[in-house]
C-alpha cells in the first residue's frame, strides 16, 4: 500500500475485523511480523477504529487512525493515550523499524552512535 506521502508497513480494522501487511517489507523476521500484527490488532479492538503504522519519506513511522463517521464507540483522547502508551512499551521496536527503513528502503548510512 502506497501513496505519495507514506508507505504502510502494515495496518488493521477493527470494523472488518482484518490485519494487512505490506508484502514489500516481508524480509522482517517473522517474530516482528507477528509482534505488529498483535500490536495492530489489539489496538484496533480495543479502540474501535482502522489503524496504519505508515513511513513518512524521511522513515519516521507514523500511527495514522481512522474512524466511520457514525462510530459513537470512538474516543479521540483515549486513542492518542492508547498510541503514546504503545510508542512508550514498543519503543525500541518501533525505533529499530525506523533504522531498517531507513537503511534499507531509503538507503542511508546506519547511525549507530549512542546520542549524547
Amino acid at each position: 500500500m502506497y501513496n505519495e506521502d507514506y508507505v504502510t508497513l502494515c495496518g488493521s480494522s477493527g470494523y472488518e475485523k482484518k490485519f494487512y501487511f505490506n508484502e514489500a517489507f516481508d524480509n522482517l523476521p517473522d517474530s516482528i511480523k507477528d509482534e505488529l500484527k498483535i500490536m495492530c490488532v489489539l489496538f484496533t479492538e480495543e479502540v474501535s477504529c482502522v489503524l496504519t503504522l505508515d513511513f513518512d519519506e524521511e522513515g519516521t513511522l507514523h500511527f495514522n487512525v481512522r474512524t466511520e463517521e457514525d462510530d459513537l464507540l470512538f474516543d479521540d483522547i483515549s486513542c492518542g493515550l492508547k498510541i503514546k502508551e504503545m510508542q512508550m512499551k514498543k519503543k525500541e521496536l518501533l525505533e529499530s523499524l525506523e533504522l531498517y527503513y531507513k537503511v534499507f528502503a531509503l538507503g542511508e548510512s546506519p547511525d549507530l552512535e549512542e546520542p549524547s
